[in-house]
């Protein structure tokens, strides 16, 4: 299966990006390729993943790099819309105690 990845702009510096699909080895570097720009230039990237059906682990590689760089620029990583299958996910890799998780999928 492939990813989508839509970009909405919130504001000047807070961007939201709605993904849905899979995010796996084969798709994870499209997310990428979106994701790392918007990180070196906005504030805050929200990642609206309510339409996610299966992420691996090279997703949650692209996400650490995500959150890595808006965070040595005093920014923020704000994951919203997420499954119950993927709450396990990051509960399991302890992600939740990193990542921003909002509740709302908006």
């Amino acid at each position: 299966m492939d990813v989508s990845i839509r970009e909405k702009k919130q504001s000047e510096q807070i961007v939201t990006l709605i993904v849905s699909g899979e995010v796996d080895a084969f798709t994870a570097p499209q997310l990428r390729e979106k994701l790392m720009p918007l990180c070196q230039k906005m504030r805050e990237v929200h990642l609206n993943l309510s339409q996610v059906d299966y992420m691996d682990s090279t997703a949650l590689g692209v996400l650490i790099g995500a959150y890595k760089q808006l965070r040595s620029r005093k920014g923020r990583l704000v994951l919203t819309g997420m499954t119950p299958r993927l709450k396990r996910l990051f509960r399991i890799t302890g992600l939740t105690e990193v990542i921003d998780i909002e509740e709302d999928g908006a």
